[in-house]
C-alpha cells in the first residue's frame, strides 16, 4: 500500500532509500554510520528497507591514487571494482551492531529493460527482504558502458521502487530540500510539497551536476521523483543528514505526492515501460 504523506513514512511497509556518492565518500565516509543507524531503526520497526547506494567509483579512487573521478571507462570500471568491495564492507561493518545483514545487488540498465533478468532481480530482492536482509543496490559500474547505463542512481532508485512496489522512495541529497531555483541564487525558495500533476517547468532546477566524485543533482532527483510518483509511490527528497527524521515521518525535505489513480505494482510490464521514459 502506497502512502500519501511523508508523515506516514514511519509506518511504511517497504521503503527504498537512495544515497549519493558525495554523502558517503571522501571526508563524508563517516556519515555511513548515522545513515545505517536510521535504516536499522526503520528495519527494527518492521519496515522492509532497500538501500540504493552510489559511491563505488568514489570509494575506489583513493586506492588507485586518483584525485578526481576518472573520465575514461576502463579506469572507472577499475575504480568501481575496488570501491564496491570496500563500500559493502563499510556498510556491513556499520550494520553489525544492529544484527542486520546486507545483501549486495548489482544491476545494469539491461537487467531492468528485459523481462527475464528483471524478473530474476525482483525475485532475488523479494527473497532477501523475506529473509530480513537489507539489499544494497548499485549500478554494476564494472561492466556498464557509457552507452548503456541508468545515467544516475536517482533514476535507478525510482525503477527499483517501481519494481518492488515500494510504499515510498527517499532520495538523499546534500541539501535539505529542493528549491525553486539553485539555492545560491537570489529569490530561491524551498519547495515543501509538489502535488501530483503540478507543472515543474516553472522551477529552475538547472542542469545535472557532475562533481569530483559522482553525478546527479536537483534535476535528476525531480525527474526520478516524477517517475516514481507516476506509479503511485510517494517520494521525499531531503538531506542525508536528515535521514532519521525522514524515516520517522517528520516534516522535512520536499514531498512529491503520488498519482492517486495509480497503484504501486510489481507487475512485469511496469518497470519496462518506465525505463523507456
Amino acid at each position: 500500500m502506497s502512502i500519501v504523506d511523508r508523515g506516514d513514512l514511519a509506518g511504511a511497509r517497504r521503503v527504498v532509500v537512495k544515497v549519493g556518492s558525495s554523502s558517503i565518500s571522501g571526508e563524508n565516509r563517516d556519515k555511513i554510520a548515522p545513515i545505517v543507524h536510521a535504516l536499522a531503526q526503520a528495519h527494527a520497526r518492521g519496515t522492509e528497507v532497500v538501500l540504493v547506494s552510489s559511491g563505488a567509483i568514489a570509494t575506489g579512487m583513493p586506492y588507485l591514487a586518483l584525485d578526481e573521478r576518472p573520465s575514461d571507462l576502463a579506469t572507472q570500471q577499475a575504480a568501481a571494482a575496488v570501491g564496491q568491495n570496500v563500500l559493502i564492507y563499510r556498510y556491513q561493518d556499520a550494520l553489525r551492531p544492529f544484527g542486520v545483514v546486507a545483501g549486495q545487488v548489482l544491476l545494469t540498465a539491461g537487467d531492468l529493460e528485459h523481462a527475464t533478468p528483471r524478473s530474476n532481480a525482483r525475485r532475488a530482492m523479494e527473497r532477501l527482504l523475506g529473509l530480513r536482509i537489507l539489499p544494497i543496490v548499485n549500478e554494476n559500474d564494472t561492466v556498464a558502458t557509457h552507452e548503456i547505463r541508468f545515467g544516475d542512481n536517482d533514476r535507478l532508485a525510482a525503477l527499483v521502487a517501481r519494481l518492488l512496489g515500494a510504499d515510498a522512495l527517499v532520495l538523499l541529497s546534500d541539501i535539505e530540500c529542493l528549491y525553486t531555483r539553485p539555492p545560491s541564487e537570489p529569490g530561491a525558495q524551498p519547495i515543501d510539497r509538489v502535488a501530483w500533476g503540478d507543472d515543474l517547468d516553472e522551477f529552475e532546477f538547472g542542469a545535472t551536476v557532475v562533481n569530483s566524485v559522482g553525478t546527479g543533482g536537483a534535476a535528476t532527483k525531480a525527474s526520478a521523483a516524477k517517475l516514481a510518483s507516476s506509479a503511485g509511490i510517494g517520494v521525499l527528497v531531503t538531506s542525508a543528514d536528515l535521514v532519521s527524521e525522514a524515516l520517522e515521518g517528520r516534516t522535512v525535505g520536499t514531498w512529491f505526492e503520488p498519482d492517486p489513480s495509480a497503484e504501486a505494482t510489481i507487475a512485469t510490464g511496469t518497470v519496462r515501460a518506465a525505463s523507456s521514459q
